[in-house]
């Protein structure tokens, strides 16, 4: 058997998808592999793939006759593996040039999963956002019995399926087609019952994640709204407490959020009724309503001057307002003043 598959669940990404593989191939090894399972894309995926396949082995290339979701295809990835250990990568991000070497070092104790740090860059990857996602300074490892320390620490980072290295057969004897459609699959794998084992977090940064090119860009309202917290809210053997830190169960309820939303785009009148008119009562319905209609503009200007001047959105929410289409020259330039507009945007 094979130490390592590394597994990549891919949908028309072929832009992105081989300087992916440039950052993985060079550190291939004995006992190493690279399995790609292409979600039947409408792009050049498949010519890109033949290229990579007719000079290296160790990549195994699966073309899906029907697209199964993000979900299903990782764990059609998973199944096709043949490694003890599957590394569920991503399409656009890049590896480091010490990253798998120092994962395999990690999967020598037998853990059952490891968690890779990354390093946050904007989209074409010329400007740091954040050095470390994941805010340890050492490698830290849970057992049982620590399970929701571990569920506090990670589980905002685990939004991220990209660093997530697991057992092939744990993830196989779990629970698997219940969190078909929640676009977090590994989630429901790692903190259903009963709880994993033993977890090795690594804190050295070894992924570059390029941030704000997420497929799901435009669902992004009904992700965060309603997918991401009915799936942390039902890890009920959790405590409410550490539930809610992760997400608030309804996090729509809040006016802040909504207006972040707003200025983003992601949330409009077509949001408001599609997800909220039916749910709220009057007083709710009022407010969520005027803030999909406000002037998204001025929404923009005016959360990015907050959250400018209390710096708590830091260079990753501020890149995400000022990317959006409704951006202004005003925000823009506070944003330049204070220190976040280089590299952003090119405006």
């Amino acid at each position: 058997m094979l130490t390592l598959s590394i597994c990549i669940s891919t949908f028309r990404r072929a832009d992105f998808l081989g300087q992916t593989l440039d950052s993985i191939i060079s550190q291939l090894r004995p006992g190493v592999e690279l399995v790609v399972v292409d979600g039947a894309s409408p792009d050049h995926t498949p010519q890109l793939m033949a290229k990579y396949l007719s000079s290296h082995p160790q990549i195994r290339y699966y073309r899906e006759a029907d697209n199964s979701g993000v979900d299903g295809d990782y764990d059609k990835a998973v199944g096709y593996a043949r490694g003890k250990y599957c590394w569920l990568m991503t399409d656009d991000d890049l590896l480091r040039s010490d990253a798998i070497e120092k994962v395999l070092s990690a999967l020598e104790s037998n853990i059952d999963l490891v968690v890779v740090n990354a390093e946050i860059r904007n989209a074409d990857l010329s400007e740091i956002l954040e050095n470390r996602r994941l805010n340890v300074a050492e490698d830290l490892e849970f057992r049982v019995g620590q399970e929701e320390e571990f569920f506090s620490l990670s589980a905002i980072y685990l939004s991220f399926i990209g660093c997530v290295v697991v057992k092939r057969e744990l993830w196989l004897s779990r629970e698997r087609s219940k969190y078909y459609g929640t676009l977090f699959i590994h989630m429901g794998v790692i903190f259903q019952n009963p709880p994993i084992a033993g977890v090795k977090v690594i804190s050295d940064p070894l992924i570059i994640i390029r941030y704000g090119n997420a497929m799901w860009t435009g669902r992004s309202f009904e992700i965060w709204g309603f997918k991401w917290p009915q799936l942390i809210w039902s890890f009920t053997h959790f405590s409410e407490h550490a539930r809610q830190a992760i997400s608030a169960e309804e996090p729509w309820r809040r006016l802040p959020w909504l207006l972040r939303f707003r200025a983003t785009g992601a949330y409009s009148i077509t949001e408001y009724r599609r997800h909220l008119a039916s749910r709220l009562g009057r007083s709710r319905w009022t407010m969520a309503f005027w803030a999909a209609v406000l002037p998204a503009p001025l929404v923009n200007t005016l959360v990015v001057i907050y959250f400018g001047l209390i710096g708590k959105s830091g260079k990753s929410g501020m890149y995400d307002f000022l990317r959006s289409r409704h951006s202004t020259a005003t925000g823009r330039l506070v944003a330049r003043k204070l220190g976040f507009y280089k590299g952003f945007i090119s405006r």
